[in-house]
């Protein structure tokens, strides 16, 4: 099982953040829409298990697969263009891999060896990538983390040399994205930046199939050639991949424009198939010309100084715009600002307000006095995880008269813990992989706004979090305004809770934004944003 299967690698060099993630999730879409099965991985380089103890300002937000894994937010990427199913298998870290090493050998799994980078480390992921090849794929994209030439990559790498080797050409190929740099001084595009990473990829043992180079401005013929007789790939092998203005959507159409999936295609021997991007560019039509008004919603988060932080909320509320062809603004809050001072001042003009989840105490206070002033002031409201707890103190604060409420997480001396630790986390010691993670049912009630959105009685989505709503304030809060219309299936936990008597406001434990799709936006984001834009205020 699994020996017909395709293997594409992605590299990218000069520097981080170039784009690798587009650009595969880019290709898999291409590849789907000319009918291949595909599966994505993400091999990272840092030393942490999985980014799930990281702070978001190191690595952006921590996206959960469907399984319960916490991954790198390049499969974010993956399931939003692809629209594909990411696993635990999708994302292999460093740690990881030096992980199962390590256990193996104190199991005696090695008889007896000296244990080394080569083979054993090397071995290992290298079956974590042929893993995928059980998946069901046809071709399986994998995303190397980092910059060519960074010591920390380098195992991957030389795993990737071993691979080609072991399944020969037609079945491994590789994709090299580079950087070509302007320099407004000289008005001129270098291509030496991409000469020497192509280099440093011959010197580990790999000439890359592929050149993608991202550029700011048009290249010229001499640039291509330059690239193609320095990086010895050949000239129809070297894609200009350009920044886009209006979407990052755009990036497959314009790939596709220059036939990189068909050159895929055959250097792994394939048919190429008839490509069908008909409702793909549609959808960036739409997004490019929204012409039916304008929408602003206020996101008051933690981490705004680094918008990956909510890369799936922004995305998921681009989603719900795109669909209904209006011109999305979002007012990026810090919390902490709205701590102290006049409030209307930062939520003038908005239309609909938004609190995603979180951790720790920084920020709280003002995330709950911008619930507080969408509860008061009628403005579409939505709130995610901590968003959702965050909903829960206020009705206990300033509406129930609970002035001491809080959650367990922040004041564990609290008379009035409206939210409180998880029953099966009580003795949980570890911090990495231990949360509730992962897809979970959830039953909504009728005639409640979930409902209607959904469209269905009962949903299953993606949870992580530690701390949940306290049962014991169910009947207080319900007094308090506050509907309880989404519980588990069992009825022992809270997920969605709304005010009726408000134009629209929804709070959820859980995570919608991970499930949301360009082609198929998420219901309740697409419901909050229609909502947001039918009730702009004068």
């Amino acid at each position: 099982m699994g020996e017909s299967v395709k293997h594409l690698f992605i590299t990218g060099g000069v520097v981080s953040s170039l784009g690798k993630g587009i650009t595969a999730a880019s290709v898999a879409l291409l590849l789907k829409q000319r009918g291949y099965n595909v599966f994505l991985q993400k091999l990272d380089p840092y030393l942490n298990v999985d980014p799930g103890t990281m702070s978001p300002y190191q690595h952006g937000e921590v996206y959960v697969t469907e399984d319960g894994a916490e991954t790198d937010l390049d499969l974010g990427h993956y399931e939003r263009f692809a629209n594909v199913t990411c696993t635990k298998q999708s994302n292999y870290t460093t740690g990881r891999i030096y992980s199962a090493v390590i256990q193996r050998e104190r199991m005696g799994g090695y008889l007896g060896g000296t244990v080394q980078v080569v083979p054993h480390v090397t071995d290992e992921i290298k079956n974590a990538i042929l893993s995928c090849s059980d998946s069901g794929a046809d071709i399986v994209i994998t995303e190397i983390g980092g910059t060519a030439g960074d010591i920390e990559s380098s195992p991957f790498l030389e795993a990737l040399r071993q691979l080609r080797v072991e399944l020969g050409p037609e079945k491994a190929v590789f994709l090299h994205l580079t950087l070509l740099p302007f320099l407004n001084a000289s008005g001129e595009l270098k291509t030496k930046p991409a000469q020497q990473s192509a280099s440093i990829m011959r010197s580990i043992g790999i000439i890359p199939d592929v050149l993608i180079c991202r550029t700011e401005v048009p290249m010229e013929e001499e640039h291509f050639k330059k690239l193609s007789l320095f990086c010895s790939v050949p000239r129809t092998a070297v894609i200009e991949e350009r920044d886009v203005s209006d979407s990052i959507y755009e990036v497959p159409v314009e790939l596709a424009k220059q036939g990189l999936d068909s050159l895929i295609l055959k250097k792994f021997n394939l048919p190429e198939n008839q490509l069908d991007l008909t409702e793909w560019e549609a959808m960036v039509s739409r997004a490019i010309n929204p012409d039916c008004g304008e929408v602003r919603i206020a996101v008051v988060g933690k981490y705004m100084a680094l918008r990956d932080a909510y890369k799936s909320v922004f995305e998921a509320l681009s989603h719900g715009a795109v669909d209904q062809k209006l011109d999305l603004k979002i007012e990026c809050i810090e919390a902490e600002d709205l701590q102290t001072g006049d409030l209307s001042e930062y939520f003038d003009g908005v239309d609909g307000i938004l609190v995603p989840g979180g951790f720790g105490y920084r920020g709280l206070d003002g995330k709950i006095e911008a619930v507080k002033y969408a509860r008061e002031n009628n403005i579409p409201f939505f709130g995610i995880c901590l968003g959702m707890q965050c909903v829960a103190i206020d009705a206990a604060r300033n509406v129930a008269g609970l002035s001491d409420a809080n959650s367990l997480e922040f004041d564990e001396d609290t008379p009035h813990p409206v939210i409180s630790l998880m029953d099966e986390q009580k003795n949980v010691v570890n911090k990495g992989g231990t949360m509730r993670l992962g897809a979970f049912p959830c039953v909504l009630k009728d005639g409640s706004k979930a409902r209607e959105a959904y469209g269905v009685s009962e949903v299953s989505e993606r949870h992580r979090h530690r701390f949940e709503f306290n049962n014991e304030y169910r009947e207080i809060l319900d007094e308090a305004g506050l509907v309880l219309t989404g519980l588990s299936p069992d009825k022992s936990l809270v997920e969605v809770v709304e005010r009726p008597d408000h134009k629209w406001f929804v709070a959820v434990q859980f995570h919608p934004e991970f499930k949301s799709r360009p082609l198929n936006p998420h219901p309740l984001f697409r419901s909050f944003v229609e909502a947001a834009f039918r009730g702009k205020r004068k």
